[in-house]
């Protein structure tokens, strides 16, 4: 998620759009009504690294068994095929607030790709995917502080939602302007390390990985967004739910999906997230969610009705980004064009209670406590 940030923000140069209207948009949930997901494969693995205005992320998030969560992230962002830049992301939280989070972002040199497209080059950087698609190895000796060497395993089938995982922009549906898709492996487990100032940070344990593009100027295709990362015992789940501009309609887009070992259990389109308790941000006036509700409904494989809702307290917030403070100067002059743009995002990671996925699948019913990592985001009214 911290795909808005930093390089991305580049792309914020420009004013409010006109009001085009729900109808110069094509959800994936449009695809989703026949077919709710689709089983990732190589080819969905694929950087697209286009040529025209873009973000493209691979993010990979760590549940490790001894308690800590940290995630890396390549950034590729390219403004109006004029500039492209390249930035390798990572951050370790402080759970207890103790000490502060270790965040490091450092701009990449030499970017390539492999010549399928599905491995990331750029000095002391490699993000690589198994020859047989099930796992990722990301390796970065970029910023002394943060010497990352991490291999990611998928143990459940990766998915998109609908039948390309893309919500397509533009007042011809032949010819979109923009396009926003997501691809999620979302159960892994993780091992290695990131090697850090206070000691290596052993990363066994539960991760997720999502592959995010956004061919579009980041703050045109979404005013605010939500995110969850659900990972128990024996469940996995997952949800992004992003609300386009008024631009746009103002229209709500949700991909998500539950999923254990070696099976999805079900995807779709068809979630929903509420702020059941908000708290206003007293430097921005944000409501930053003191309290959410994550809800997704769909159907298994055999015909069963199913649904999952995860509620609770988020506690105190991990951390606040002011987006507009990681910006590089020269970006501050071209953002102060984009009207009522101030994006903030939320993280938070519930430690005393441990949040209970409760899932229904048919006639079972199934409720099972595990670790949350949730980010809110608002960019735009």
């Amino acid at each position: 998620m911290f795909k808005w940030a930093q390089a991305a923000l580049a792309n914020v140069a420009g004013t409010k759009e006109p009001i085009y209207g729900p109808e110069a948009i094509k959800s994936v949930a449009e695809e989703a009504k026949t077919t709710p997901y689709t089983e990732t494969t190589r080819d969905d693995l694929k950087w697209a690294a286009m040529e025209s205005t873009c973000v493209e992320t691979q993010c990979f998030y760590f549940m490790t068994d001894s308690g800590e969560l940290a995630f890396a992230q390549v950034i590729y962002s390219n403004v109006a095929g004029i500039r492209t830049t390249c930035q390798f992301n990572s951050k370790v939280f402080s759970l207890d607030g103790s000490k502060p989070h270790l965040w490091c972002s450092t701009p990449l040199s030499n970017p390539e790709f492999s010549e399928d497209k599905t491995g990331f080059y750029a000095t002391d950087c490699a993000v690589e995917l198994s020859e047989d698609g099930n796992s990722y190895t990301i390796k970065s000796l970029n910023d002394e502080r943060s010497i990352v060497n991490v291999t990611v395993k998928r143990t459940a089938p990766g998915f998109k939602v609908g039948t390309s995982g893309t919500t397509l922009f533009g007042t011809d549906p032949a010819n979109p302007w923009g396009s926003m898709r997501h691809i999620f492996w979302p159960r892994c487990v993780a091992e290695g390390t990131i090697a850090t100032p206070d000691g290596p940070v052993d990363c066994k344990g539960r991760a997720m990985f999502v592959h995010a593009l956004q061919g579009m100027k980041p703050h045109h295709a979404a005013a605010k967004w939500n995110f969850c990362d659900f990972q128990g015992p024996n469940y996995s789940a997952v949800l992004m739910q992003y609300t386009t501009p008024p631009s746009y309609g103002s229209t709500v887009v949700n991909v998500g999906g539950i999923v254990k070992d070696n099976e999805i259990i079900f995807a779709g389109a068809e979630g929903a997230v509420t702020h059941v308790a908000t708290k206003s941000d007293t430097e921005n006036d944000w409501p930053a969610p003191s309290a959410v509700k994550f809800e997704w409904k769909g159907t298994t494989k055999d015909g069963k009705h199913a649904d999952a809702v995860l509620e609770g307290e988020l506690e105190d917030k991990l951390d606040r980004i002011d987006v507009m403070a990681e910006v590089p100067g020269f970006v501050k002059q071209i953002v102060a064009g984009a009207v009522g743009t101030k994006p903030y995002i939320y993280q938070y990671a519930p430690q005393k209670k441990k949040l209970t996925l409760k899932l229904k699948i048919g006639e079972e019913e199934i409720s099972e406590e595990g670790y949350l990592f949730a980010e809110a985001t608002f960019i735009s009214e």
